[in-house]
């Protein structure tokens, strides 16, 4: 991970190259204004996660964490600065290409699954690839086998109302890792859990992360799970330092 990089923006989705960092955050700031009021709850920000990154950002509630992944993820635009995804800029793309990219390239974990309540836990982690246009066949298989790498093998046919509350996360952290993606963006994905069910689902992330490559990227409020990340960073006042 570092904060100095190089963007080459483009309007085409295609593969990152081998040595290109995956995502990157290049002195982006979002501001919100309402008439004579404005705020910028992010400031010239910048980061780069590479393949394999494991980086934690810890913060108070307010300070712009959520705003921070919902850039990344391109669910936003920032105010300035870029947002480069597998070497695309995020703003030059259509709102079509954006969601391409991020199928392809991103996971998303929440503090609150965000799993479809009338689904199966096998139907839920198998829609992103249906999305692809891959057939049920494949889509299902793959699904079924990261749920029971995830330890719910026995309970795909249950749907999310059925399962436990820490099921129900490592349900969505299946979803998230289905479709392969270069970086998994967690916000808070513990913090609806108990002290003891919080570590197992880290310890999955984790080791999923060396398996994989995958690089995760989690904002948190607590310290103690922050740490266990390689790299802890601390957003204050809408700027990113090293460290607590």
């Amino acid at each position: 991970m570092n904060t100095n990089t190089t963007l080459d923006s483009t309007s085409d989705l295609a593969a990152p190259t081998h040595a290109a960092p995956v995502l990157v955050a290049s002195d982006i700031t979002k501001r919100y204004s309402q008439g004579d009021l404005s705020v910028d709850v992010l400031k010239s920000l910048s980061l780069t996660i590479n393949r394999g990154d494991r980086i934690g950002i810890v913060g108070s509630s307010g300070s712009g964490k959520s705003t921070l992944l919902h850039l990344l993820g391109g669910l936003d635009k920032p105010s300035s600065g870029t947002v480069t995804l597998a070497d695309q800029n995020l703003a030059k793309l259509s709102q079509k290409a954006r969601g391409l990219a991020r199928n392809k390239y991103l996971g998303f974990v929440y503090q609150f699954h965000h799993l479809l309540p009338e689904f199966s836990a096998l139907e839920n982690v198998s829609m992103p690839l249906m999305i692809r246009n891959e057939s049920v066949k494949h889509a299902n298989e793959k699904a079924s086998s990261l749920l029971d790498r995830v330890g719910l093998g026995s309970r795909l046919r249950h749907k999310p109302s059925e399962l436990s509350g820490g099921e129900r996360q490592r349900a969505a952290i299946a979803r998230a890792l289905v479709t392969d993606p270069h970086v998994v963006l967690a916000d808070e994905p513990t913090g609806n859990l108990d002290e003891g069910t919080a570590d197992k689902v880290y310890e999955l992330m984790l080791e999923l992360n060396q398996e994989a490559d995958t690089s995760f990227l989690i904002v948190t409020h607590d310290t103690r799970l922050a740490q266990r990340m390689d790299t802890v960073l601390k957003l204050t006042h809408g700027t990113l330092s090293e460290g607590l």
